[in-house]
């Protein structure tokens, strides 16, 4: 009340001399300015808060999830957030390695369930280095070194001496997860468990002139392959659908492809799963890749792995941070801290960070919406009176708290390190088309994120759509989307 009174009385002040407009308007952006530093401390101020009830309530959680877990399935589950968790890690034999110097970041050495083989695994340090934010704030932390550390050499040593059999992989979902026939039918057969589920919009037998060609399309983090078949599948013209194969894969650990307990859904495993499931099951030889958010990792690595086969790149909302030299040694717990700030404001801000920073509370989270699918699903038909469309219910729940919790700190975190690598590659090493979109009121990941990618790029086509976010830069604007992909798809022909 002072501050504006203030204001009023200098504003009355300067109506009389000629420069009063410009001295007023000066004024106004300061009270602005001052607004915004005041809305800034405040957010800062309850997110400590906030975030330090939850740092406890995690801690709680822990022992309450152990508890029942035990009490229902008889058995332990363990977690990054204990001293076990770090010199086991989850199921099955694991052991933390050094990294070697021409590949960077944590490794470890796991006892693959199905055979004797020991697998060497990407994982992100951000999985067990999460300090609370009362540690974070007294005292900066970096990576810590694991507590377990084992040379590739003694790993290899100890191979043939692990007498315990190991377990078949388990197919049955956890008492927290859903059961139904969505979300764990890839369990029926054992074949549909070694391939992901993969939607086929391929043209009709007497299609139109020309050879076909193949497109891959990869949705992002805790999404499906509804996010494009229900978008710009049926938006695409009659020729696309005559002249275009079109596959839209359920990455490993969503919707309707397989949720394996034992998977630490590494950058390794889901690419693995998009060779065997689309380009190697359809002989793929050549074709376009079109990715969302943390799919358009997976599509830089499958780019990078095959650069003679990808004729065109479009990745929508890549989620690249430039890491700072100074930062280079922890570049996941740079990239953490950027995609999930621990702030209340803005709300899906604070919705990344409860994801990302606790596990618990996330699991709890997705035994809430994720196990319920099909209530939330069925509310939202009777509120809408069934005028809205559905799929997101299914694109955004149907998955397991173990296959969202890692693929987000292995691949979005975890990738920190190597997109550079993946960027330079399709830089100066690929010829393929390289379009880029992004959505200006993106509040999840900034336009910056694509801007940086195109300033790695130079030859990379980016657009940038006013008043879309994240879920709208496709969602209500799928005609003109696909429009896009066709030109970029012909051009690639040219």
């Amino acid at each position: 009340m002072h501050i504006a009174t203030c204001v009023w009385q200098e504003k009355a002040a300067a109506m009389g001399s000629s420069g009063g407009k410009g001295e007023w308007a000066g004024r106004r952006v300061s009270v602005v300015a001052l607004l915004a530093a005041a809305g800034g401390a405040l957010n800062c101020a309850v997110s400590f808060v906030v975030f330090s009830l939850l740092d406890v309530l995690d801690m709680v959680l822990c022992l309450v999830y152990k508890l029942v877990d035990y009490a229902v399935e008889a058995e332990w589950k363990a977690c990054y957030c204990t001293a076990a968790a770090r010199e086991g890690g989850g199921a099955g034999p694991r052991i933390f390695v050094p990294p070697a110097a021409a590949a960077p970041g944590p490794k470890v050495v796991r006892l693959s369930a199905s055979s004797a083989k020991m697998q060497l695994e990407d994982v992100s340090d951000t999985l067990y280095v999460r300090p609370s934010l009362l540690a974070d704030a007294t005292k900066k932390a970096g990576p810590a070194a694991p507590t377990l550390t084992v040379s590739p050499a003694i790993a290899e040593m100890i191979r043939g001496k692990i007498d315990r059999p190991p377990r078949p992989p388990r197919q049955a979902p956890c008492w927290s997860d859903c059961d139904c026939k969505v979300c764990h039918s890839w369990s029926a057969a054992s074949r549909s468990s070694s391939h992901l589920y993969v939607h086929v919009q391929a043209p009709p037998p007497s299609g139109g002139e020309g050879a076909v060609e193949d497109v891959v399309f990869i949705h992002g983090f805790i999404s499906s392959s509804v996010f494009w078949t229900e978008t710009v599948f049926p938006a695409f013209s009659a020729a696309a659908r005559g002249r275009y194969r079109m596959y839209a894969v359920d990455l490993l650990g969503f919707g309707r492809s397989p949720k394996p307990a034992d998977s630490l859904y590494t950058l390794r495993e889901h690419v693995e799963m998009i060779e065997r499931s689309v380009l190697q099951r359809y002989r793929l030889r050549s074709f376009h890749v079109v990715a969302h958010s943390l799919g358009s990792v997976l599509a830089l690595a499958l780019a990078v792995k095959y650069p003679g086969a990808v004729k065109s790149l479009t990745l929508l909302a890549p989620p690249y941070f430039p890491v700072p030299k100074e930062e280079a040694g922890a570049a996941t717990q740079y990239v953490m801290r950027r995609v999930a700030p621990r702030r209340v404001w803005p709300p899906i801000a604070f919705g990344a960070s409860m994801a990302c920073w606790y596990e618990h509370v996330s699991r709890t989270i997705c035994l809430t919406i994720c196990r319920h699918h099909r209530v939330w699903d069925r509310l939202f038909r009777i509120f809408t009176r069934n005028r809205m469309r559905t799929f997101l219910i299914e694109a955004f729940m149907c998955h397991t708290h173990n296959a969202a919790w890692h693929t987000l700190h292995n691949i979005i975190c975890g990738s920190a390190a190597k997109m550079d690598t993946y960027l330079d590659v399709v830089s100066d090493q690929l010829a393929c088309k390289v379009a880029l979109f992004h959505g200006r009121d993106d509040e999840l990941l900034p336009v910056e994120c694509t801007l940086a990618v195109g300033a790695r790029v130079p030859r990379a086509r980016v657009t940038v759509y006013d008043r879309k976010d994240h879920i709208t830069i496709i969602v209500g604007q799928e005609k003109l989307f696909a429009a896009e992909l066709e030109a970029i798809w012909r051009s690639a022909d040219d």
